[in-house]
């Protein structure tokens, strides 16, 4: 495995977990919904699972490349790719048919993202499951502080953009009490918060090449830590899991 795979393992093991264990009690297969999904890192493990996957990306060459892993791995008759972005997700998926919509690293790029939220509320069906990852304002603080960039780390110490204002070149970052009230205005009821990347965002690469065991271990940290509260501020990202 390359320590750009594992790297990733890394990085989605606690999402992945989060989101595997609730479907792994829904009965039959579910219809999920895939904004941002891109490549297909999540849609392709989902439809290994029997689920039918509908991936919503603006990137014509990010759904190429979904098409090929989808092919590759046997899954293509389950997994649709359609070009397009939470703006246009109502001409892409019927009003209160997804079962299950993941919307990871989407919200801090949207102009509105309360009036994201409400869209996939649409598109969801009541009791419906929303995964949302977002990037976490204060661990943004201390990397920017680490770096010595601390002007940039001042900055972001408040920085909340208002609907429709610029996010800047690294997009908007959310606090997880910033992620909740726009959830509950959304009417969604919040299940699960898990702090994401810890540590992973910490430990140099050339460890994972050279410490026989690292990947794991660290994989299993990151789970242990993902529900503390007390490390949910030093994650680089939030993840939430909330129904409809």
């Amino acid at each position: 495995m390359s320590t750009s795979e594992r790297r990733s393992s890394v990085r989605t093991g606690v999402v992945w977990d989060a989101v595997a264990a609730r479907l792994a009690g829904q009965p039959g297969h579910v219809r999920v919904v895939d904004i941002g999904g891109g490549t297909g890192g999540f849609a392709v493990r989902l439809a290994g699972q029997g689920h039918t996957v509908t991936v919503v990306d603006p990137s014509p060459d990010a759904l190429a490349a979904l098409d090929r892993r989808a092919d590759e791995a046997g899954v293509a008759d389950l997994v649709t790719g359609v070009q397009g972005d939470v703006a246009d997700l109502e001409a892409h998926v019927e009003a209160g048919t997804a079962d299950v919509v993941l919307c990871h690293g989407v919200l801090e790029v949207v102009p509105d993202p309360a009036a994201a939220l409400r869209t996939i509320a649409g598109v969801l069906r009541p009791g419906g499951l929303l995964s949302l990852l977002v990037a976490q304002r204060h661990a943004a603080v201390v990397a920017r502080a680490m770096a010595g960039h601390f002007q940039q780390a001042l900055a972001l110490l408040d920085d909340s953009p208002s609907p429709g204002q610029p996010t800047g070149r690294a997009g908007r970052r959310y606090t997880a009490d910033e992620v909740a009230g726009l959830l509950t205005g959304a009417g969604f009821d919040l299940d699960s918060v898990h702090a994401v990347r810890v540590f992973a965002d910490l430990v140099p690469g050339s460890l994972l090449d050279l410490e026989p065991g690292a990947t794991a271990a660290l994989v299993e940290l990151e789970r242990a830590v993902a529900g503390r509260a007390e490390y949910l501020p030093l994650a680089t990202q939030v993840h939430v899991l909330a129904t409809r």
